[in-house]
């Protein structure tokens, strides 16, 4: 009669040099999906949703104070930015250019910087924005649900955050997606 043990043990080898091979395989296969992802892509939370209260100083005038209530009645747009961030000074000359065409009143959310540097930054760039927050330690961006800077959320006049984009704006992402967006949302709200 043979016994049973062999088997057995041949099993477990089998086992221990599969198993490894098994999760590096699903490893490779999540990491492969994820890098496929468009990072610009960040599904939001609070897209449809109203713009999450928030009281805070102005960049310029800190005893002067920015809230929702400052985006009330109107469609806008708010960017987050920070002198510190390369990618803002890359977007920052099309944000100027924006803000000059009168489309679209644009706000300053100033994010974990320090309030000389980006009235600096602001002062050799330009300012394209209409009133901007001083968010000196990044909670109004967490409630936000900021990533990462640039960021620049669609506010429609009710104050219900329309679409959020990670990472600097463009011409492209501007004609093909924000302006019209803006432009509908601007007509919805003169009927």
């Amino acid at each position: 009669m043979k016994s049973a043990q062999p088997s057995c043990v041949s099993g477990r080898r089998t086992i221990r040099y599969f198993l490894p091979v098994g999760v590096f395989g699903l490893v490779v296969v999540f990491l492969g999906i994820g890098l496929g992802l468009d990072p610009k892509k960040v599904p939001s939370p609070l897209i449809d949703k109203q713009v999450p209260a928030f009281d805070l100083p102005r960049l310029y005038q800190p005893s002067a104070r920015f809230s929702e209530q400052t985006l009330a009645d109107h469609v806008s747009l708010v960017n987050v930015f920070a002198s510190w961030c390369v990618a803002c000074r890359q977007e920052h000359p099309f944000l100027v250019e924006i803000s000059r065409s009168g489309v679209v009143p644009v706000y300053g959310l100033n994010y974990k910087d320090q309030r000389t540097d980006a009235m600096k930054w602001l002062q050799d760039l330009g300012n394209p924005y209409s009133t901007i927050a001083f968010d000196l330690k990044g909670e109004a961006g967490l409630d936000w649900g900021v990533y990462g800077v640039p960021e620049t959320f669609v506010i429609d006049k009710k104050g219900v955050i329309r679409y959020k984009q990670i990472g600097p704006l463009d011409w492209a992402t501007w004609q093909q997606t924000l302006l019209p967006l803006v432009t509908r949302l601007k007509a919805e709200s003169r009927s």
